[in-house]
């Protein structure tokens, strides 16, 4: 696939590749195993040639949130790059579910039952079931979306009956990016034993918190998939 590239490659390649060895470091200081983190290049209002840069480099996940803009640039290079794993990480609307569910594997932001059952739906049968991951409020904050926590169990119960929906866990997003978000991380832990206790369900599902970085600065070690811009 041959598409002009307007952007700065080395400066992006040279970013991406200092945050994996970031990673590298922080998971051989944890004692970590490789698997344990994930990396998604958020994609989000970027153009298709940094995507596909990255993807020439290894880069398998990327984040949209715009969904149009989304499903353009999926299209015009899923044939090229079939190997691409799309998540989606924006606000959910009725409207939008359709699209979601015949677009993209993953989804990092589903709150409400109603669209959960909107996305088991739509799902076409040739796909594998969409990965999800229940959007929770976890410092209650007015200005964020999310599951109120004592809705949570709830909707992990209508979700998991769902046969075209995969629930993989919890998505977070602390309140402060600082050493206070480790409360946040470990009430979000507990929260996810206490419902896989009471549904009876393997703990073998992510809990996950969506943390940007900031100037290259390392995530904390509570992260299990850490989400990145591709700037």
């Amino acid at each position: 696939m041959n598409i002009e590239k307007n952007f700065d490659e080395r400066t992006l390649i040279n970013n991406w590749q200092q945050i994996k060895q970031q990673i590298s470091v922080h998971l051989a200081t944890n004692n970590r195993p490789k698997i344990a983190t994930q990396l998604i290049a958020v994609s989000k209002t970027k153009p298709i040639e940094m995507i596909t840069s990255l993807a020439e480099q290894g880069q398998e996940n990327f984040a949209e949130n715009y969904l149009q803009e989304a499903i353009a640039k999926i299209k015009t290079i899923q044939q090229s790059y079939p190997q691409l794993t799309w998540h989606y990480i924006g606000h959910i609307q009725r409207n939008k579910t359709k699209d979601i569910a015949e677009n993209f594997a993953w989804v990092h932001t589903l709150e409400r039952d109603i669209i959960a059952k909107r996305l088991n739906e739509q799902r076409p049968s040739d796909l594998p079931p969409l990965n999800v991951l229940i959007q929770v409020n976890i410092d209650e904050e007015e200005s964020k979306s999310g599951c109120k926590i004592e809705e949570v169990e709830n909707l992990v119960e209508k979700i998991i009956n769902y046969p075209n929906l995969t629930l993989r866990g919890l998505m977070i997003i602390p309140a402060k990016l600082d050493k206070q978000n480790d409360n946040a991380f470990a009430r979000t832990q507990e929260l996810f034993n206490k419902i896989a206790d009471e549904l009876n369900m393997a703990r073998l599902w992510y809990a996950l918190a969506r943390q940007f970085l900031a100037d290259g600065e390392v995530f904390m070690s509570r992260i299990i998939i850490n989400v990145i811009s591709t700037n």
